[in-house]
């Protein structure tokens, strides 16, 4: 039991650094971000090339956070930015964001291929150790501890600085947001970058643990996104968490006690009871109230 506790901890940590890249923008903006997928790939593949460059793996996620969160501002330049101008509607900015992540995958795709790739031999901590009788694996560990360190941090962020008071004015009406001397641009900006960073270190923290990164790894994780933000509330930051443990554990759970093709069956059934039961998520609330 001890052992399912602790993987449905570290999966439910990615998911979770995975998901607040989806609900930040979308808090802020009301855009689902459907190239963030691409960019958590990114964030893997940035961190191998920084560690065949002989970068250490520590060093390694801060430039996978880095490169991701400046394709991030990229990404909005290009694929969302001349949409706001145009108040186009907000399928035309996922179909958008859909073609800046198909052209990026295959960027990808040229310089490794399709195929899993390894991360350099030796570069990743192997080591196990015990507390209370329960074998731990050193990686996996420094990976939850990371990621709830992070989570806490954008916390912070967002309900203590300056630039997350900015990010809530901005997502309560970006025009009274602009009266008031916000630099909305900046903070747009400042918004991809954080959640494009964010994605970028989840996909290198599970590539990472996996050592097994390839192309399509984040398409897997794009499902799984949207029903955490939609049980934990969408727009919701704590929400976002919530939902990424309590689908991490569920799914935990169905592997042990059901067969393991119900496993994704799991996390839509979790979506579809939420929906029944509470339509704007556990922790959903009205749209001034987000982030």
């Amino acid at each position: 039991m001890a052992d399912q506790i602790y993987n449905a901890v570290f999966i439910g940590s990615i998911y979770a650094l995975f998901a607040l890249g989806f609900t930040l923008v979308f808090s802020v903006l009301d855009i689902l971000n459907l190239a963030h997928p691409a960019l958590f790939t990114l964030g893997a593949f940035t961190a191998l090339f920084a560690m065949q460059q002989g970068v250490p793996a520590a060093l390694a996620v801060l430039v996978a956070f880095v490169v991701c969160g400046a394709a991030g501002v990229i990404l909005d330049r290009v694929a969302f930015a001349p949409l706001r101008r145009r108040n186009a509607p907000p399928l035309s900015a996922m179909i958008s964001s859909i073609g800046v992540s198909l052209i990026l995958i295959r960027l990808i795709q040229l310089q490794y291929g399709p195929d899993l790739q390894a991360y350099p031999a030796g570069a990743l901590p192997a080591a196990v150790f015990s507390v209370g009788g329960l074998e731990l694996d050193t990686l996996r560990t420094v990976i939850i501890g990371l990621a709830i360190g992070l989570m806490l941090a954008l916390t912070y962020l967002v309900r203590s600085t300056r630039l997350g008071r900015e990010l809530r004015a901005l997502a309560e009406n970006p025009r009274a947001a602009r009266l008031l001397g916000i630099d909305v641009d900046r903070a747009i900006a400042a918004t991809f970058f954080l959640s494009a960073g964010l994605g970028g270190i989840a996909g290198a923290l599970y590539g990472f643990a996996t050592n097994s990164p390839f192309s399509q790894m984040g398409q897997s994780f794009e499902l799984k996104a949207f029903s955490v933000m939609i049980v934990g509330g969408m727009g919701s930051i704590p929400g976002a968490v919530l939902g990424a443990y309590l689908l991490s554990f569920g799914e935990i759970a169905s592997l042990t006690f059901l067969p393991s093709e119900l496993r994704d069956a799991f996390a839509f059934g979790l979506l579809f009871v939420v929906l029944l039961v509470r339509p704007r998520g556990i922790l959903g609330q009205r749209d001034v109230d987000r982030v």
